[in-house]
């Protein structure tokens, strides 16, 4: 499985203290291709031909973003916008990412009690990122769950280098696709004499 990370925040590297650290940590496993998008891209000008080409090398995607009011930065949705054409991830004939996994990997600034029903944001996380999750299910890809870092503002060093560790772990789980959690799940009853017709 191949992975892509791209990796959108506009001070990654003299600003951040979670993303950067993810990305320090993805650094170390030179199978894992890091995509730092405001660094290629900070005139705005998407070179389009060049990501989809690394679109097509790899098998799951991931977008890794701060929650900025309640969705992505600003480059991401023009990448969106540029990237994902008619006619080649929608539309007609538009199949090129058909199959491929999505993962969202996201720092958001508050805690997780404040996203929920109740909370100061009145809405869990899953609920404000179906926009990105319909428009996995639009162009065919295979939207799996998020990985989600509450509480970036206050967090210590420790909870954010636990949160490097847990992030490359959750990217890099084959089984975080339900359907191979399933077959493999199958297929270790079927060894074990299970009666799968109940």
């Amino acid at each position: 499985m191949k992975i892509l990370v791209n990796a959108f925040h506009p001070h990654l590297e003299d600003q951040s203290r979670v993303n950067s650290r993810w990305i320090s940590e993805l650094d170390k496993h030179g199978d894992i291709t890091v995509n730092r998008q405001y660094s290629h891209y900070g005139d705005w000008n998407i070179d389009i031909e060049r990501e989809q080409k690394l679109l097509l090398e790899h098998d799951r995607i991931v977008f890794q973003h701060p929650f900025f009011w309640y969705s992505t930065p600003p480059l991401m949705k023009k990448w969106l916008d540029d990237v994902l054409t008619y006619a080649w991830a929608y539309g007609p004939g538009g199949t090129a990412l058909k199959g491929k996994e999505w993962i969202s990997a996201i720092s958001a600034g508050g805690p997780a009690d404040a996203y929920q029903a109740g909370g100061y944001n009145n809405y869990a996380m899953s609920e404000l990122l179906k926009p990105l999750q319909q428009t996995a299910n639009l162009i065919g890809m295979v939207y799996l769950p998020a990985f989600i870092f509450h509480g970036a503002v206050q967090a210590t060093g420790e909870e954010i280098d636990a949160s490097a560790a847990a992030y490359l772990s959750h990217i890099t789980d084959p089984e975080l696709n339900p359907e191979v959690k399933l077959k493999k799940l199958l297929t270790e009853m079927e060894a074990a004499g299970a009666n799968l017709e109940t």
